[in-house]
């Protein structure tokens, strides 16, 4: 019998880097929320464990044993063919292989694989939150994790397709102990208000990033001039940047004019939650 997941994007909202660990681990703060569009697993059981992948952003994505899914598939002991089909973009700060795994070991679980407690944040850093596919503060290297309460946030998604390699970034930030967000996140009223308090937050591997791909600082650029955008950053260790707004119908249009001006971007207008 056929079983079918979804994998969402991932979008950190902040980013701050507050510290690193002596075996080189990262500590982090993130506010991390997820898009409705993503990508698409299909699981079928078979005698051994066999992967596809088609789709927009197929070319590349391993289909052995260096691939997330391959490997959550093999931890909780799995054997079968999966087909993916690829939507989001790789090396784009929005998790798409941690998104990928995490969605592989939800939908195994479902049918009576047993996910060892360690197993996800073996994966990587971002499965355990990917798992929670909700909106979640995430500290320490990952493995620490807090439902908030945020509302639904009308987004737009800009990709200039430019791949940033995570460690290459990292190497480049130029401080890991900064300041972590607030003790608290408040409960907010709407987009405009969440935005707002967004506005004081930050992406500490943001300006590395710049420094290791330029069509970034354009993307913001061009993100920062659409009609009501309430704040813009970089998701993740980039290239992705996203875009606030009061409504969907902002965020369609905002999409409709970036893409016009350029359309080998990838574009996409999204609600986060």
């Amino acid at each position: 019998m056929e079983i079918k997941a979804f994998a969402p994007a991932k979008i950190n909202l902040t980013l701050h880097v507050t510290g690193r660990r002596k075996d080189g681990y990262h500590l982090l703060d993130s506010l991390v929320v997820f898009a409705d569009l993503g990508d698409q697993l299909t699981f079928s059981p078979g005698p051994e464990l066999t992967i596809d992948v088609s789709g927009e952003f197929a070319e590349g994505v391993p289909t052995d044993s260096r691939n997330l899914v391959w490997k959550a598939a093999e931890g909780v002991g799995w054997t079968g063919h999966v087909e993916l089909i690829k939507s989001l973009p790789h090396g784009a700060g929005i998790g798409g292989g941690s998104s990928d795994a995490a969605a592989t070991l939800w939908a195994l679980a479902g049918q009576g694989c047993d996910v060892r407690p360690d197993l996800p944040l073996s994966l990587g850093a971002d499965v355990p939150v990917c798992l929670e596919n909700r909106a979640i503060r995430m500290q320490g290297i990952g493995d620490r994790l807090a439902a908030v309460n945020l509302p639904h946030l009308p987004a737009l998604l800009v990709n200039p397709n430019v791949p940033v390699p995570t460690g290459t970034v990292f190497n480049a930030l130029a401080s890991r102990d900064n300041p972590p967000m607030p003790e608290l996140v408040p409960d907010f009223e709407d987009a405009e208000a969440c935005a707002l308090w967004l506005r004081d937050q930050r992406n500490d591997l943001q300006v590395p990033a710049m420094g290791v791909a330029r069509e970034i600082e354009q993307v913001l650029d061009e993100l920062n001039m659409t009609n009501r955008a309430l704040v813009t950053r970089m998701s993740g260790s980039g290239s992705t940047c996203f875009a606030l707004y009061p409504t969907m119908k902002d965020a369609h249009f905002a999409a409709y004019e970036i893409g016009a001006a350029h359309p080998d971007w990838w574009c996409r207008a999204t609600k986060l939650n």
